[in-house]
């Protein structure tokens, strides 16, 4: 058995050895401790020396690099924790951000609070102009960095922009690998920074910026902070590039609205073009005629219409007392192809193909929008329809008048028949009619003939061409009288058809602006009589013509004894009414005979002295009978041509009265 004093060796053994170990398991709990604590380093130390053998002060030292290396594991994940905890709240805050713009500035400030730099900041790539330039930034004071662009490969953004790799520098203003430019060394210097480390923004392989975060002080960043603003900034690329593509979106989706009005506009427009169109269209149809055309169309267009012809003669107008479009507009129009506006007004040329048909003008609608415009020139086309409708019965109806005539002036067929076919276009040759032939060298043919059309149908009367001459047979009655009830016997109020000439003139030279001859003979009654006194009346415009007289209106009874000479009838005792009538009156009425003073006087030479020899009275009473004689005749009637009249017609006078006596054979 163990002696006492082993006993007492083994137990004072045990409790040195129980002390030392519960000295290290305290020591390993303590560390243990400290972990479970998050304390800081400064903690994890070894106890004294001599408190531990030197075998446990090992196993405590080894202990405590091991607990110091789980403290910086656990920090490194606590930290690496804390910044997916915080990529993911910014992934959120940008998922939830809708304007570029706000994205931008929620990535660069994001930044800073990750990284806890100075300053933060995010650049652009520009593919147009090849370079990157700053876009947003985040604790910048210097104006001229917040505006700096840096080309592809120059300084550290360059460079990242261009090789979509991360780059960092301690020192930027030391740092050799960039290159340096006097821009942005100096927006660098001016914005005092040191430190700078940029990562790329990638969508796939395209870089489309450049995330920066800076210190004004120089330091190196290390690898997790370089991994966090790349993980930052391939968050942030993703955010920028979904709101690039919503508000893309939004723009196509604004685009898409605009242009979904627009075709409404144009199918209401449309859709009022074809309603417009149709209501014109079925009016020509139905029969309707140029005013009620331009009544229609200024329902419309809630305006005043007017509508002319080619030569501007006016057809219609309603709702408005405006004056005709200028030649000029009409010209516009035309060599344009659309509607122009002239001074408030609107002007459309009506064509067919490159023909000039006439032009309708719109007023009181200055503010005519595009759609009322085309509506305008469509108008314009059932327009020229109708014109050219109206043109084909005209010349159909011209054509038929023109061959009624061309029959009367030839007598080609049984006066039965002529005066049948002329009744079917309300024409009545038992009335008396007169005969005009027109003539002008300044104007074409078929502008005269379309002028004598115009007045034939005013009239009721016939126009056309015969043997080359515009021919133009009216009722005998004053322009604008109404015959429809006059006697075919009764023909008092048609016996100067050159008064009716002379009107004719006028007429034509003011609608065409061009001296216009008229010839006229007549009245005739009945078919037979016509091919007479158009032969009467072209003898009479070409009389004209010889005289000087072109641009008058005359019948051959005007002419004096030329008209007697060229007539087909010897009217001398006409001539003697014309030339002598005054004068004769005034002897059968009152007893006297001035006659014979007046055929004495130019037996005499037209010596007054003379004259009162051979008449055995006084000078002065041979004075006075010729101021009598002057006051019946007019004062030109001893003008030379005058005067041979005159002198004419006393012989005449005196061989009738001598052939048939008797009192009053020639007066008025």
């Amino acid at each position: 058995m163990p002696t006492t004093e082993d006993s007492g060796t083994v137990g004072s053994g045990t409790s040195t050895g129980t002390s030392t170990g519960s000295g290290v398991l305290w020591q390993l709990r303590n560390l243990l401790d400290l972990l479970d604590q998050g304390a800081p380093a400064e903690q994890f130390t070894a106890p004294p020396d001599g408190e531990l053998s030197a075998a446990d002060a090992t196993v405590i030292a080894d202990a405590t690099r091991v607990a110091l290396r789980i403290r910086r594991t656990l920090s490194q994940h606590r930290r690496r924790e804390a910044e997916l905890s915080a990529l993911f709240d910014t992934a959120g805050d940008l998922a939830r951000l809708r304007e570029p713009d706000a994205v931008l500035k929620a990535i660069v400030h994001r930044a800073k609070l990750l990284l806890g730099t100075d300053v933060t900041y995010l650049s652009l790539n520009d593919e147009e102009a090849g370079d990157t330039y700053m876009r947003v930034t985040d604790g910048s004071v210097s104006a001229a960095f917040q505006q700096v662009r840096l080309g592809m490969g120059e300084g550290l953004g360059g460079l990242v922009a261009e090789t979509a790799r991360p780059y960092s520098t301690g020192d930027y203003r030391d740092d050799q690998r960039f290159r340096h430019t006097t821009t942005i060394d100096s927006a660098v210097t001016e914005e005092g920074l040191r430190a700078i480390l940029g990562v790329p923004l990638r969508l796939g392989t395209r870089v489309i910026g450049v995330l920066y975060a800076a210190d004004r002080t120089a330091r190196t960043f290390t690898p997790d902070e370089v991994a966090l603003l790349s993980s930052l900034a391939d968050h942030a690329a993703i955010a920028i590039d979904g709101a690039r593509l919503l508000d893309e979106t939004r723009t196509a989706l604004v685009d898409l609205n605009e242009a979904s009005r627009t075709i409404e506009a144009h199918s209401e427009a449309m859709r009022r073009a074809e309603e417009a169109h149709d209501r014109l269209t079925d009016l020509v149809l139905r029969g309707g005629d140029v005013t009620d055309v331009a009544t229609a169309i200024g329902t419309v267009l809630q305006g005043g219409t007017l509508i002319h012809d080619a030569e501007g003669a006016e057809l219609a107008r309603a709702g408005t007392d405006s004056g005709p479009p200028s030649a000029r507009a009409v010209a516009a129009s035309r060599s344009g192809g659309r509607a122009v506006s002239v001074r408030g007004t609107w002007v459309c040329a009506v064509l067919a193909g490159h023909e000039l048909l006439g032009s309708i003008a719109l007023t009181g609608r200055a503010d005519l929008d595009d759609a009322d415009r085309r509506l305008f020139e469509r108008a314009s086309l059932v327009t020229a329809l109708l014109l050219l409708l109206r043109r084909s019965v005209a010349a159909t109806e011209d054509r038929v008048r023109g061959e009624l005539l061309g029959d009367l002036l030839t007598r080609a067929a049984d006066p039965a028949g002529l005066s049948a076919r002329a009744r079917r276009l309300g024409v009545n040759l038992g009335r008396p009619h007169a005969v005009f032939v027109l003539h002008t060298g300044a104007a074409p043919r078929a502008r005269l003939l379309a002028a004598a059309a115009r007045i034939a149908q005013a009239r009721r009367g016939l126009a056309g061409l015969h043997h080359e001459d515009v021919v133009l047979v009216c009722p005998a009655e004053a322009p604008g009288s109404e015959a429809d009830d006059i006697d075919a016997a009764d023909t008092d109020a048609a016996d100067a058809p050159g008064a009716d000439a002379a009107g004719l003139a006028a007429e034509l030279r003011q609608a065409l602006a061009v001296p216009v001859t008229v010839g006229a003979a007549g009245p005739v009654t009945g078919p037979a009589e016509f091919a007479d006194a158009y032969a009467e009346a072209r003898r009479c415009r070409t009389a004209l013509c010889a005289l000087g007289r072109e641009g008058t209106g005359a019948a051959l009874h005007d002419l004096g004894f030329l008209g007697v000479l060229l007539g087909d009838q010897t009217d001398l005792g006409g001539y003697v009414r014309q030339t002598l009538g005054p004068v004769l009156a005034y002897d059968a009425k009152r007893g006297t005979d001035l006659t014979h003073t007046l055929r004495t006087y130019f037996d005499t030479g037209t010596s007054r002295s003379r004259a009162a020899e051979a008449l055995h009275v006084h000078v002065n009473t041979v004075v006075q009978r010729l101021d009598r004689i002057g006051s019946l005749l007019g004062h030109d009637w001893q003008r030379p041509e005058r005067a041979l009249e005159l002198q004419l017609a006393l012989r005449i006078h005196r061989v009738n009265r001598h052939d048939h006596p008797g009192p009053g054979d020639f007066a008025a």
